[in-house]
């Protein structure tokens, strides 16, 4: 199977905050693609604008594809766009790979990656860190789980959309890797908010709190892009909230499976369910701040 740009049919199944402009890019890099969206959004558009083809189900976007791309919501979209009724692996011819780049359950995508080699097809959890903004500038961080043979096929495809890719182990290894970066993002989000809400509480500009203390041991991704974004009152989704809360639940699913105590995870997930009752589900997961700022009585914004 060729993964050259050119030379390789890609069918591209979801098309969302993150898909719509991975989809692009692969675009860009001159590789053709078939596309297929559950519901009609404007960044859909975007994508037939840049030259995708629309098709109507995830079997005809993998029809004659060598390569199939899916990011959906959570494991039983990823489960019915591949193995599903009208699913890929209906579509898929023997040889072609499926790489599916959603954040799902590393148990659910063993057994899909088993049903999918069945039918002569190799499958690879690649899933992403890096936000909207990662996924537009083509910087994304992509842990892969699967065959090292297949990844090396599969890096000029990986290439087009990310700059940090990593084969970590076998199916499953990908997905488990990105649950890790998610215990790391969604308690590293905690420390921000109560650093940014200890400041706004003590009558501290909050800019200048972030100025200050990003630059030292301090500093994250968190606080250099969330920070000002929560100083500026700026809740529009990179990564929306209820996204995080249900890979937070993988995260406390996968723990339970082996008995490994994850407090921190917990007690994050806690208050990001304080955030969705106050409404805000679908804000950016800067947004865990105002479930400080419920406690405080006050906001977290520059003066």
């Amino acid at each position: 199977m060729p993964a050259t740009p050119g030379q390789t049919q890609i069918g591209f199944i979801g098309l969302g905050i993150m898909g719509a402009p991975m989809a692009k890019n692969l675009l860009k890099a001159g590789y053709k693609l078939n596309v297929y969206n559950r519901s009609d959004r404007p960044r859909v558009q975007e994508v037939l604008d840049a030259g995708g083809i629309r098709v109507g189900s995830p079997q005809e976007a993998a029809d004659g594809a060598d390569v199939v791309i899916s990011i959906v919501t959570d494991t039983p979209d990823m489960e019915a766009v591949l193995i599903g009724e009208d699913g890929a692996i209906h579509g898929v011819k023997e040889g072609a790979v499926v790489i599916d780049m959603s954040t799902v359950s590393p148990k659910a995508t063993q057994e899909v990656a088993a049903a999918l080699k069945e039918k002569g097809v190799q499958m690879l959890d690649a899933p992403v860190s890096g936000g909207d903004v990662g996924a537009i500038n083509a910087t994304l961080s992509i842990m892969v789980g699967g065959e090292q043979a297949v990844f090396d096929e599969c890096m000029p495809v990986f290439a087009a959309m990310g700059t940090n890719i990593n084969l970590i182990g076998s199916n499953g290894a990908g997905q488990t890797t990105k649950l890790c970066n998610q215990i790391a993002v969604s308690v590293n989000n905690m420390g921000m908010a109560e650093a940014l809400m200890l400041a706004a509480a003590s009558d501290l500009d909050v800019q200048k709190v972030i100025d200050a203390i990003s630059g030292g041991a301090a500093g994250s991704w968190q606080l250099s892009n969330l920070g000002p974004r929560i100083a500026a009152g700026d809740f529009d989704p990179g990564f929306m909230v209820y996204l995080q809360q249900k890979d937070l639940r993988l995260v406390l699913q996968a723990a339970n499976d082996i008995k490994l105590a994850v407090p921190a995870v917990g007690m994050a997930h806690q208050f990001f369910n304080i955030v969705e009752r106050l409404g805000c589900s679908e804000e950016g997961t800067q947004a865990l701040i105002k479930a400080y700022e419920a406690q405080a009585g006050k906001e977290a914004r520059a003066k």
